[in-house]
């Protein structure tokens, strides 16, 4: 277990098909409701930690995302609630045996075991939401989606760009998933919500080099082995 923030999470509530170009790019449906999913804490790792391959998997895909970790208990929170909600953000990754999760979406079962391996969940350093636009911490759709303009994910395979894109590109604003998944689950201090990957997912093996950051804000570097 790394030990940053990670040591306070008691779960990471994770976000599929929340840019309408990664659904499109998987060929999946895209949802009225956000897709949600639990990763465990046990599967963060921090910058200087290494991304295993699950014993006989050849490759995994990379997912980078803005993580947003909780800072206060919620439990059924307002749209409004959304700022003073959080302890900070993180840039992080859903590393994903896809393999596997076709095969599990094909059967109609859970993703779990494709997605919640140990090592497949980097993250980044937890930092203050100052940093980010004020009013992306609006709970009006339209006014983040103005302001999401100016947030850019990226990530890089061995110094190639794979993925870059806003977060204005989200179907669902944090302020709605946090919102909507306190009310299915209390939300605890520590808490990770990663908010959905957009378009450009690939694999990566054993040896590549994995960069990832969030524009202007902070940049991390894992290796896979």
């Amino acid at each position: 277990m790394s030990k940053g923030f990670s040591h306070m999470c008691r779960k990471i509530v994770a976000v599929g098909r929340n840019y309408i170009e990664h659904a499109r790019e998987l060929g999946s449906q895209i949802e009225s409701d956000p897709v949600i999913f639990l990763k465990p804490p046990s599967s963060i790792i921090e910058q200087g930690e290494k991304i295993v391959l699950p014993e006989g998997v050849a490759d995994l895909h990379h997912e980078v995302e803005l993580g947003l970790v909780i800072g206060k208990e919620l439990s059924k929170a307002k749209l409004s609630d959304f700022r003073d909600s959080l302890l900070g953000f993180v840039v992080a990754m859903d590393m994903t045996n896809r393999a596997l999760q076709n095969k599990l979406k094909s059967r109609q079962l859970p993703w779990t075991l494709s997605k919640s391996f140990d090592t497949s969940c980097p993250v980044g350093p937890l930092l203050p939401c100052s940093m980010l636009p004020p009013k992306l911490f609006v709970s009006d759709y339209e006014e983040f989606r103005k302001n999401g303009r100016t947030v850019e994910l990226w990530l890089r395979v061995n110094g190639t760009d794979h993925q870059r894109a806003t977060i204005d590109g989200m179907i669902h604003s944090p302020a709605k998933l946090i919102s909507f998944i306190s009310h299915h689950m209390r939300l605890e201090p520590g808490d990770l919500i990663l908010t959905g990957t957009p378009a450009g997912v690939g694999p990566v093996r054993s040896g590549d080099v994995i960069t990832a950051g969030i524009k202007e804000l902070c940049e991390v570097e894992f290796r896979v082995v």
